[in-house]
């Protein structure tokens, strides 16, 4: 008499967390439940509150992002008889594979969602650390084609192009688009925005250069960029210093409804794989600028402007010449929600894993 197979138990492993990865572990964590698969989620117990892993059905156990021997044996415990651990980002990976030690005989997948930026001993640090990850791992999933090819150069085994879906933006109610640019100060003034945190790599420099060589416009934009990190006070004395029409706003939870009355998005970053600000932005229907970097062409392919990371000069006269365009925008509008149909879904997402998850479980 056959018995019926015990479920799977999967444990999904994130570190800091950013809001890509993070959103995309929720929404992997609620798919794989609905499949039948016992899925327990190690983050930071910010995390769960903030995304809801336990809503999603998965089991949580709070893990600091830490890789101290406590932290360490939290994390092994909750890997003690997995049937997969699926690490998501470098510093997961990092600790999953301090946690599993000599345990090879559970599969470990790591999905690569970006990269760090540290140059000198920092850099050396980061390369030791990315070879450990990628030669642990029996899969290497990652959400761009060079970081498919990072991780080669880092000694994966088997690295693969991610179909990685995070859930779409609900289109914002009526009226909150007249709402939010009153509160922004651009009742009667273009409004650009840019979404991410305040740090370095993020080309925020090259934005701020950039705002200066519009205020040759009548009427006159304002840049807005919504985030928060190191770099604010350098760029508040900047944009104040400079008189530069620029809003530093902080972390907001209403992104989508202030992205969504802008006339045009901007992604000035030095390196991105599929930036959650390029997604939102395409499927909404906003007009995008953005860096030719990482990932970012082939995800928004010819629905978005793209200019050379650090050319503060292109990156104002594609903008400019979007402001000055009402039809250009509307096509790019178009355009954006046309490329962004062709993304993968959230059930694909969850199938592609599903199908790396029976390859590793179940070997031919």
């Amino acid at each position: 008499m056959s018995s019926t197979p015990a479920p799977l138990n999967a444990v999904l492993v994130l570190g800091g967390g950013s809001a890509g990865s993070s959103a995309h572990v929720r929404s992997l964590a609620a798919g794989l439940v609905e499949r039948g698969v016992r899925v327990t989620v190690c983050a930071p117990a910010a995390l769960e509150r903030a995304y809801d892993f336990i809503g999603a059905g998965a089991h949580f156990v709070p893990v600091p992002r830490r890789s101290d021997p406590a932290a360490v044996a939290a994390l092994r415990a909750a890997c003690a008889g997995a049937g997969v651990v699926h690490a998501h980002g470098l510093n997961a990976a990092v600790r999953t594979t301090l946690a599993l030690g000599g345990h090879r005989s559970t599969p470990l997948v790591v999905t690569w969602h970006t990269r760090a930026h540290t140059e000198g001993a920092r850099g050396h640090l980061l390369r030791l650390m990315e070879r450990r990850a990628a030669r642990a791992a029996a899969v290497v999933l990652a959400t761009s084609s060079d970081l498919v090819d990072r991780a080669r150069s880092r000694g994966a085994r088997d690295a693969r192009l991610a179909s990685v879906a995070v859930p779409a933006p609900r289109p914002p109610a009526d009226g909150t688009e007249s709402k939010a640019r009153a509160e922004l100060g651009a009742v009667d003034r273009p409004l650009v925005m840019a979404v991410g945190s305040l740090v370095a790599h993020r080309g925020y420099g090259t934005l701020l250069d950039a705002a200066g060589l519009l205020r040759g416009l009548d009427p006159l934009p304002l840049v807005v960029i919504a985030g928060e990190g190191r770099e604010r006070g350098a760029l508040q004395r900047r944009i104040e210093a400079e008189s530069l029409p620029v809003r530093l706003i902080g972390s907001r939870d209403d992104v989508t409804e202030l992205l969504a009355a802008a006339d045009v998005a901007v992604l000035p970053s030095r390196w991105e794989a599929r930036s959650l600000l390029a997604q939102e932005a395409l499927r909404l229907g906003v007009p995008l600028v953005a860096t030719a970097v990482g990932g970012v062409p082939e995800l928004v392919g010819r629905a978005a402007e793209l200019v050379p990371y650090g050319d503060a000069e292109a990156l104002a006269a594609r903008v400019s010449a979007l402001l000055a365009d009402p039809e250009r925008r509307s096509r790019l509008a178009a355009a954006g929600r046309a490329q962004a149909a062709g993304w993968p879904t959230e059930d694909e997402t969850v199938a592609q894993v599903l199908s790396v998850y029976d390859e590793l479980t179940h070997p031919r």
